[in-house]
């Protein structure tokens, strides 16, 4: 099976998932691997070197795993294939440098280094973190060293039964993930010395751990690659090439509205322009047009830009005012009716007798006919001397004008006419004189009589301070 018919395949596969028609049962479709891809590395008995299966034959795309390594100083990752005598290409594929890196304690560090296969096929190491732990070891485990120097997450079962507990298909997550595997590892001792019982009363409290992560740098040197330097010289030359490719499609765009220009506006001088532009002028501007495009097919083939834009400007400088005068022909209509109504509305409501303009002074609606007077003559007379020209002759009534007008117009009148009626004054009910009171109930006959008191009470000293405040020319009744 070619690769074309494996997508051929896929496709329709894919087509039948997602169709409403066919009945077809849930299928999920993996990208797998085609190679098988180790790890290699020298160890620290005597360099050996020491070698891992990361991603086998058919692995998943895209896949990730973290291998433990625990080391003392900087060391190499070699990332090669397993068997590439069928391949014809060489082993090695790239070398992963990792380092440099210190422990506190002077002993081996414990690295948590991520390998991943991208969903290009690609396989690198993107990251390597030291882990660290700060906690307070039991005197019977202080001593013990690690038993291997690398550890892997893979999907397989390991052989040794002791690293059982230290297998796990998926990149660890957080720092508690790592705290487990380490835990693991020391697990079965832990448990050995904890099912012993001590010969001294004193108790083992169990120790609190603490991980300190740090990231150590990774150096990827690919084989067969292109240099770093080497790499950036031919990014700047795409950029060149980019750059070129845009000029060359706006020099395209350009030229071609130079063409588009030359038969548009040499069909509508015989048409729709004829009558706004004279006989010797229609004549020259379409000889003008036919050499400009005989110089398009002969030597203007592949001239610059700014070439084309110049040569478009020189015949636009002939055939604006042409079209200009057409537009304002087309348009001219629609303003003077929009003007006009503006005049006649603002007239009418100034000299309506209507209840809700009453309420605006006669000075205010004057002045609203006046400016409405003032607008009509000005329209009349850009109307007549508009007429009196022929059509191709430049306008003196422009629609801009009209609508220049109209707003001004607006802008006057519509606040006086809109000016809202003053609002009523409140008017206060009749006081009744002689009102006859309510008839009351005992209890507020007597209630009412309690406050009758108490206010004659506290009416007693304004009474006193009233009788000494003499108004001026009275006299005196014991005189």
């Amino acid at each position: 099976m070619n690769a074309s018919e494996c997508v051929a395949r896929g496709c329709a596969l894919q087509c039948a998932i997602l169709s409403p028609t066919f009945k077809v049962r849930e299928f999920q479709v993996n990208d797998g691997f085609p190679f098988s891809i180790a790890l290699s590395w020298n160890g620290d008995s005597q360099n050996t070197p020491q070698q891992t299966l990361v991603f086998p034959k058919g692995n998943a795309i895209p896949s990730t795993k973290v291998l433990t390594f625990f080391k003392s100083s900087t060391f190499e990752v070699d990332v090669l294939y397993v068997d590439p005598n069928g391949l014809q290409i060489p082993q090695k594929i790239s070398t992963y440098t990792i380092g440099p890196f210190q422990t506190s304690k002077g002993e081996k560090a414990k690295l948590k280094v991520k390998v991943r296969l991208n969903i290009h096929g690609t396989v690198t190491v993107d990251s390597a973190i030291m882990l660290e732990d700060d906690v307070e070891v039991p005197v019977s485990s202080a001593n013990e060293a690690p038993n291997d120097t690398m550890k892997m997450d893979t999907d397989d079962a390991p052989s040794d039964p002791a690293v059982a507990s230290d297998v796990n298909m998926q990149e660890p997550k957080s720092a508690d993930t790592a705290e487990a595997a380490h835990a693991a590892e020391n697990g079965p001792q832990d448990t050995e010395e904890k099912s012993v019982p001590m010969e001294t009363d004193a108790k083992v409290e169990p120790s609190k751990k603490k991980v300190k992560k740090i990231t150590v740098p990774v150096h990827e040197l690919v084989y067969g690659a292109l240099a770093a330097a080497d790499l950036q010289k031919a990014v700047e030359k795409e950029y060149e090439m980019a750059l070129q490719d845009r000029v060359m499609e706006e020099t395209k765009e350009k030229k071609n509205a130079v063409e588009a220009y030359v038969y548009d506006m040499r069909n509508k001088l015989y048409d729709k322009y004829s009558d706004f532009v004279t006989s010797e002028d229609k004549e020259g501007l379409i000889a003008k047009l036919q050499e400009v495009e005989d110089w398009l097919y002969e030597d203007g083939e592949d001239e610059t830009k700014g070439v084309y834009i110049a040569k478009l400007e020189e015949l636009k400088k002939v055939g604006d005012p042409i079209e200009l005068r057409f537009k304002e022909w087309e348009i001219r209509s629609s303003a003077v009716s929009q003007l006009v109504y503006c005049i006649n509305s603002f007239r009418e409501a100034a000299q309506s007798t209507d209840q809700k303009f009453e309420h605006i002074d006669m000075s205010e609606k004057r002045k609203v006919i006046n400016e409405c007077s003032e607008a009509e003559t000005w329209l009349i007379e850009k109307k007549q001397q508009q007429d009196a020209l022929p059509k191709h002759a430049n306008s003196v009534l422009l629609a801009a004008d009209l609508k220049k007008k109209a707003e001004t117009l607006d802008r006057f009148c519509k606040p006086i006419m809109t000016k809202p009626k003053p609002a009523p004054k409140p008017q206060t009910p009749p006081v009744a004189e002689n009102q006859a009171p309510e008839p009351q109930t005992p209890e507020q006959q007597q209630s009412g009589g309690e406050s009758t008191a108490s206010e004659g009470a506290a009416e007693e000293p304004r009474a006193e301070q009233m009788e000494t405040d003499k108004p001026e020319g009275a006299t005196d009744p014991s005189a």
